[in-house]
């Protein structure tokens, strides 16, 4: 089991690559060679599949060539070669070739597995326009008057309409098409993917030009996000004729849009890249995304024309097999700085743009925000500041209100204070002490006797008492209470049922996580969107401990509670979070994917100026953390989540309003997920 839980198939991944091998013209047996010494390599890598060019064992360039028998003959030699090979491989390879057909020649590739050719897949389109001239030598698949072809003495499948899968991965389904089938409206890849693939495949010569790389990005790159899917492309490199031609051998692979690996252009030598595929990934957006269901049923007639293929792997399942693919520790915030100010900015504009509509619509011109001097409560000050900016409104129809209590620090009412000065709202101070006690004294509670009980219900007077005074406050002035609480703290019930951080009148954090409200703090402050004044007070607030701030702490600068050290580090939780509610993974590999986030990576792979501890978490860390969020997740939290007031939702991540991404029952169980989290091996 140890093992296996470190191996990257047991979580669904697979391992491909594309294969780039130097080639001479009209020289088979040499690139065939060739292409077995690349695939050697990617199946001692780990890799169950490997492509290589479009008529990569003749080499694309050969022209009229094609039609000499020698060739051809020498092309099958080749691939013998290819499929004795295979026998002690547990990979399968796709090579191109041309294959004569009932007195037709088509540009093939040919799916080679354990010792066997699984079936050939014909080019469907056939360019013949600028310098393409393919029509002149081969025909297109509609021309083809069989769905078996005889080849080195075996009856195989013979059809674009062909779909491949491994037996041991019902996930791993795979397509091939080969270049120009890609370059057109209606791909045949298209509906593939409806048909079941998850791995599409293309088989390319391409020829390079100035611009045409950046091309192939967005064309690979768009048909693997409208697909679902994983799309591996390869192309021609070193050694094919340069007569009037210029070849880079670029390969790629995409997954859902996402760019995984890329090759160096114009090498001189074979080589290949690797890309680690979340299937599982794949599956549930097409699950999710509920049209692509819709399509598959609109397009029933091209579908059903799809055979599947299946055969058997040897996978390499017993042992340790790391992913070797970048699993970024903040999902939420991007790691490169330029692309993290992108998002900061999107998400602030997001949040201030829903609260302009929100008091437009109620013909609302003040809110009311209580204001902690902790990093919630400002962030949500800042929207508010923008927002009345944007109306046109004075700042100082924020009312902004500190209420310090028994465990207020020092530090942080001055930061309240000086926050609210800098931002220029209406300040004003309630010692909500006074009320607390009569409340304690009604209780009955021991703390009204002088005794120093600190329990839940002292800790929740003071969070109510906040949030009666900010409610009637908002009665007595016209306004509407701003929520602060966040996405994370919802997610782990980290808030009092029915106070500030749960019930507002509308709630512009609600669905940002607290790594990201971090950033946005920072970037706030960095960019001047308030006024050039204030950055050391933000930067204060962001180098403060997070705590509720509700039980007396032995000195005033420092609070007895420390959120984290209860429900775990926000970078943790946040992580557990992502892949939790975006993609519904399992514990188990949500626990894999943070051990790969968090291994053996340098202070280098933070983003810059994080909030966060930067410890290496190790597995017995990252499994009590993930527990502990499973069962505040699933079984103790969604009673508060189930009523939370309105809030806009700012990223793909989703968002826990009831009303929007997230619909659960109040009373349910996590024995499901603590099962399963049980079975993760301790180092």
């Amino acid at each position: 089991m140890k093992n296996r839980f470190f191996n990257l198939y047991s979580h669904d991944f697979a391992r491909v690559a594309v294969g780039v091998p130097r080639c001479r013209v009209a020289d088979p047996a040499f690139n065939a060679a060739e292409t077995i010494e690349l695939a050697k390599q990617a199946a001692a890598n780990g890799a169950v599949l490997v492509a290589f060019p479009e008529l990569g064992l003749p080499a694309y360039t050969c022209d009229d060539l094609f039609h000499q028998r020698a060739l051809l003959d020498a092309c099958e030699e080749a691939l013998a070669s290819v499929v004795a090979a295979s026998k002690s491989l547990s990979i399968a390879m796709i090579v191109g070739m041309p294959l004569r057909v009932d007195h037709t020649l088509f540009n093939c590739a040919v799916v080679v597995a354990g010792g066997r050719i699984q079936g050939v897949v014909p080019k469907s389109y056939l360019p013949n326009y600028g310098e393409f001239y393919e029509a002149r030598q081969f025909s297109a698949a509609e021309n083809a008057s069989t769905d078996r072809v005889n080849l080195l003495g075996t009856d195989v499948p013979f059809g674009s309409s062909l779909l491949f899968e491994i037996a041991d991965m019902p996930l791993f389904r795979f397509h091939v098409e080969i270049c120009e089938d890609v370059w057109v409206p209606v791909p045949p890849s298209s509906f593939a993917a409806l048909a079941g693939a998850t791995v599409l495949v293309n088989l390319s010569a391409s020829n390079v030009v100035v611009g045409k790389s950046s091309y192939r990005h967005q064309l690979v790159g768009q048909q693997s996000a409208r697909c679902l899917s994983a799309y591996l492309y390869t192309s021609a490199g070193r050694g094919e004729s340069t007569t009037d031609l210029a070849w880079d051998g670029q390969a790629v692979i995409y997954e859902n849009g996402e760019l995984l690996a890329e090759s160096e252009r114009f090498l001189d030598t074979s080589h290949l890249v690797f890309a680690d595929v979340d299937l599982e990934r794949l599956s549930r957006e097409r699950m999710r995304q509920t049209t692509f269901a819709q399509s598959v049923r609109r397009h029933a007639d091209e579908v059903s024309k799809f055979e599947t293929v299946r055969f058997n792997l040897d996978l390499p399942l017993n042992r340790a097999l790391p992913l070797e693919r970048v699993v970024e520790r903040f999902p939420y915030v991007p790691s490169d700085p330029k692309r993290r100010d992108e998002r900061c900015n999107e998400v602030y504009n997001i949040q201030v743009q829903a609260l302009v509509q929100r008091l437009s619509a109620s013909g609302i011109s003040k809110v009311v925000i209580g204001i902690s001097g902790g990093l919630d409560s400002t962030h949500a000050l800042l929207v508010c500041a923008k927002a009345m900016d944007r109306l046109k409104l004075p700042r100082t129809n924020i009312l902004g209100v500190t209420m310090p209590g028994f465990a207020t620090s020092d530090r942080t009412l001055l930061q309240a204070r000086q926050l609210m000065e800098i931002v220029g709202c209406s300040a004003s101070e309630i010692d909500i002490r006074p009320s607390c006690e009569q409340m304690l004294k009604d209780l009955g509670h021991p703390y009204a006797s002088g005794k120093e009980d600190y329990d839940i219900t002292f800790e929740n007077v003071q969070a109510g008492e906040r949030t009666n005074h900010l409610f009637r406050l908002a009665n007595f002035k016209g306004g509407i209470v701003i929520g602060t609480g966040d996405l994370s703290e919802l997610a782990l019930g980290w808030c009092t049922y029915g106070v500030g951080d749960h019930m507002s009148h509308y709630n512009v954090n609600a669905s940002v996580p607290k790594t990201l409200i971090t950033h946005l703090v920072r970037w706030v402050a960095e960019t001047g969107q308030i006024g050039n004044s204030g950055s050391d007070v933000l930067v204060n607030i962001l180098n403060t401990d997070i705590s509720p701030e509700l039980v007396p702490g032995k000195s005033n600068g420092d609070p007895e509670q420390k959120t984290e050290s209860v429900i775990g580090p926000y970078e943790l939780q946040d992580f557990n979070l992502y892949y939790t509610l975006r993609f519904g993974f399992a514990p188990s590999k949500v626990a894999f994917l943070a051990y790969t986030a968090w291994k053996d990576r340098d202070a280098g792979a933070w983003p810059e100026g994080a909030h966060v501890a930067r410890n290496q978490y190790a597995l017995p860390a990252i499994k009590h953390n993930l527990g502990i969020f499973l069962d505040r997740f699933f079984r103790t939290s969604q009673f508060k989540r189930s009523c939370v007031p309105n809030a806009p939702k700012v990223g793909s991540g989703g968002s826990l309003s009831p009303r929007g991404d997230w619909r659960a029952p109040s009373d349910s169980e996590s024995v499901v997920w603590m099962n399963d989290l049980k079975n993760i091996p301790v180092e």
